[in-house]
């Protein structure tokens, strides 16, 4: 284990070495040249990467994100698109965004949806009586108010229901598909109602998109198809579909009543919020640094995405703490309606995509401020050997990976069309246990690795918008 460990550090530390050296391969000499420079050009800005780190970690700036978070989410609580609490949620951040002294602080309107979960409950009848813990699903129809009552059909994948279509119909289908990965396993949450609905199922219950369960459903957003009979589908917890499915292969037959009261209202007036830093020297210039001020209505809404709206908000300030002002604007933008798919920021880049030359990076935090790692990344070649040099300025606090891939619901739409992209890169395996459940809350957070996640996420926004050039495309 020790001889392997050796050799990833060497792979590691020679990433840089490898990335210019397989640009040579491919690029002219005065590009390679180039490259080299901003390498040089980079490494002369440790000392002021170092300050940042100094201050987000031990100095007067400690814990300051993790205070900020608490004291929001402890005020607001949970912030569904649409709901009064995201309107206060909005007013609280632009308020204490004023306060904090940044720049250009505004509103930007955008129409966003307004589901409403009501009361919803679900209790097996047979082969006995028991109350199961369910979450409907955002979008989801109510049922009536008498409810639903019928048996259920257990399948263990979509595959596995067309089979057994001829058995669906007047039933409620109830998924017990096995976890393999959120970004897999999450089509039966987004799909299953539809699927179900087309072999005749009544409604859909589904098992939480999760690794881990104490008897804890998660919620999210499903989507229904064109031209498919709408019917109710909640999620239930792993421990029931379990059940449900042993109960099934015995042969005994499962009875469940179903009430959900969920409904869609119009869509409601509401806003992005942005903060600015404003470049000196190229304004119109921007690096983009986000996370999204909506949650779903359960917990507090701080993993997701409390946490990634604290460290941008906290990476300005730091900045501001130190007097430093980049060559280039550094636009903080709090996102609206991310849950139900992006849906504020969609419009934001309608809104601003004719200045698309303009954005330098976009970034995003959307999978927890936990122990952070460093940063996964969408870009050039040429982009992700600077940006290599640049999480190199953070080997004080051991946070210099790069990896591939961007992420971001809300950042997408910029790196499709070729914008630069980041997303912060967290020690985040349990981060699927606490998602779009009651339990997150600040007892998921912990100060110290706030404090990390702040010092990174300020070190590259600083250095990416005051390089002398925009990341190549």
């Amino acid at each position: 284990m020790m001889g392997t460990d050796v050799s990833l550090k060497i792979k590691r530390a020679l990433l840089p070495l490898i990335l210019f050296t397989s640009l040579c391969e491919c690029k002219p000499s005065s590009d390679v040249r180039s490259l080299a420079g901003v390498a040089r050009e980079i490494s002369g800005y440790r000392d002021v990467a170092q300050k940042i780190i100094d201050l987000a970690v031990n100095g007067k700036a400690q814990n300051r994100s993790y205070d900020r978070l608490s004291a929001f989410t402890d005020t607001v609580g949970n912030r569904i698109s649409g709901s009064h609490n995201l309107e206060l949620a909005i007013k609280y951040m632009y308020n204490a965004l004023i306060q904090d002294g940044l720049e250009n602080v505004h509103l930007e309107q955008v129409k966003i949806p307004h589901w409403v979960r009501g009361k919803e409950s679900a209790v097996m009848v047979l082969p006995r009586n028991h109350t199961m813990a369910i979450m409907g699903l955002g979008s989801s129809v109510g049922t009536s108010s008498q409810g639903i009552e019928a048996e259920v059909l257990v399948v263990e994948s979509f595959e596995e229901l067309r089979r057994r279509a001829g058995n669906a119909k007047g039933k409620i289908v109830v998924y017990n598909q096995p976890f393999v990965s959120y970004g897999e396993t999450v089509a039966y949450r987004a799909n299953g109602a539809s699927e179900a609905a087309k072999v005749g199922a009544v409604a859909s219950l589904i098992r939480s998109i999760t690794p881990f369960s104490i008897n804890s459903p998660h919620t999210g957003w499903q989507w229904y198809q064109p031209g498919v009979v709408q019917i109710p589908t909640a999620c239930i917890t792993i421990e029931d579909a379990e059940m449900m499915a042993r109960m099934a292969r015995r042969g005994q037959k499962v009875v469940v009543r179903l009430h959900m009261d969920a409904q869609t209202l119009p869509d409601a007036d509401s806003f992005n919020t942005v903060a600015e830093l404003v470049g000196s020297e190229h304004p119109e210039q921007v690096v983009l640094l986000s996370g999204h001020l909506d949650s779903w209505d359960v917990g507090q809404g701080v993993m997701d995405d409390g946490g990634g709206v604290a460290i941008s908000w906290e990476a300005l300030s730091l900045l501001r703490d130190l007097g430093l002002r980049p060559k280039r604007t550094i636009r903080m933008v709090l996102w609206n309606a991310e849950e139900p798919g992006g849906v504020g920021a969609s419009q934001y880049f309608e809104r601003h995509k004719g200045n698309i030359s303009n954005f330098d990076l976009v970034m995003e935090s959307d999978l927890g401020t936990f122990a952070p790692l460093g940063l996964q990344f969408t870009g050039s070649k040429q982009a992700k050997a600077i940006m290599q040099e640049v999480v190199g300025l953070l080997a004080a606090i051991n946070t210099t990976a790069l990896e591939e891939h961007g992420e971001g619901t809300d950042i997408n739409m910029w790196m499709q069309a070729g914008v630069p992209g980041a997303s912060l890169h967290t020690a985040d395996s349990k981060y699927f246990w606490f998602h779009h459940t009651e339990a997150d809350t600040m007892t998921v957070q912990s100060p110290v690795e706030m404090n990390l996640c702040s010092a990174l996420w300020a070190v590259v926004t600083y250095v990416v918008a005051d390089l002398d050039e925009m990341l190549p495309r």
